[in-house]
């Protein structure tokens, strides 16, 4: 399994409360496709750059998940489906080489 980072947004009309049941929700996908969630880190509420959806600003959250490289395309496809996503960057982690 390879190390992947997410970064969510999600949309800024959510309390706490309902970012944290998102935040679930996106970790439970993960392990339901034999994933897992390595770390997790709320960013918080920032400014767009730009508008989204006719949004000014999101609640930014940082993962590192764990997942078979056969279900990334799987769980890529969940996230679309999510409403309340905003915009997500799916990156492989890389490992950084010895000096």
């Amino acid at each position: 399994m390879k190390n992947y980072e997410l970064l969510v947004i999600f949309k800024p009309n959510a309390d706490a409360e309902e970012v944290d049941k998102l935040i679930a929700k996106v970790s439970s996908d993960a392990e339901a496709l034999e994933g897992s969630v390595v770390s997790t880190d709320k960013i918080g509420r920032k400014k767009l750059a730009y508008e989204i959806q006719n949004f000014r600003d999101g609640f930014f959250t940082s993962m590192v998940l764990s997942l078979p490289e056969s279900k990334v395309a799987e769980f890529k496809r969940q996230l679309r489906l999510n409403d309340s996503i905003l915009r997500t960057m799916f990156l492989e982690q890389s490992v950084k080489a010895g000096v």
